[in-house]
């Protein structure tokens, strides 16, 4: 009984934590927002993304009840704040393709770096829903099971990411940029479900 109740405090925390960040669903839009990289170019930028989500999450993690109550922000605002940047990125991508191709010109190497933080870093791989799970898991479940929890989902994200591209180049660059431009359609959508969420929270709140 006690290894069950053990299992369960780990396995609740990863199950709940691998549906807010949503790894799988965010692999097509990492793929979108890389179309063209070279593999090491793309897998730098795997690195960053999710050394970035790390050092995100584990200070929401350590303080992020402090932070919040600090700066007087909450996780509405965060999410109508994410969504505005998701938006304009995903806007920015449909119809002028700028995203891509700041990452292949000759002084795009910070224009990659950047993109590793954001968005993919955040609000993609840990954003306001992740957050939000992050700070109910620690108070519910304690600092120790949800540290696991996220390494263990940030390890399938990383997985996934390293990996999933390969597998996708294989059918060809015409579909790939296809599929590009579909992911930053649903990153759009996203981002918008994620402004009324958060709109419809502060209202709800008010």
């Amino acid at each position: 009984m006690d290894l069950d109740l053990a299992l369960t405090d780990f396995v609740e925390p990863f199950l709940s934590l691998f549906v807010a960040m949503n790894a799988i669903g965010v692999l097509p839009l990492f793929i979108g927002m890389t179309e063209g990289m070279s593999v090491k170019h793309r897998r730098s930028l795997v690195r960053r993304a999710i050394s970035t989500a790390f050092a995100i999450a584990l200070v929401i993690v350590l303080a992020g009840r402090v932070i919040f109550d600090t700066l007087g922000i909450t996780v509405n605002d965060l999410r109508i704040g994410g969504g505005l940047i998701l938006l304009v990125l995903s806007i920015t991508d449909l119809l002028f393709s700028n995203l891509t191709r700041k990452t292949q010109s000759n002084s795009g190497a910070d224009a990659m770096e950047d993109l590793g933080v954001v968005p993919l870093g955040t609000p993609l791989t840990v954003g306001p829903a992740a957050i939000t799970t992050i700070l109910v898991l620690q108070e519910g479940y304690g600092y120790l099971p949800t540290v696991v929890a996220l390494i263990a989902n940030l390890i399938v994200s990383f997985t996934l990411f390293f990996f999933g591209p390969a597998v996708i180049s294989y059918i060809g660059a015409g579909a790939s940029r296809a599929i590009g431009k579909v992911a930053s359609l649903f990153l759009a959508a996203i981002a918008i479900a994620m402004i009324r969420t958060g709109v419809v929270g502060i209202v709800n709140a008010l």
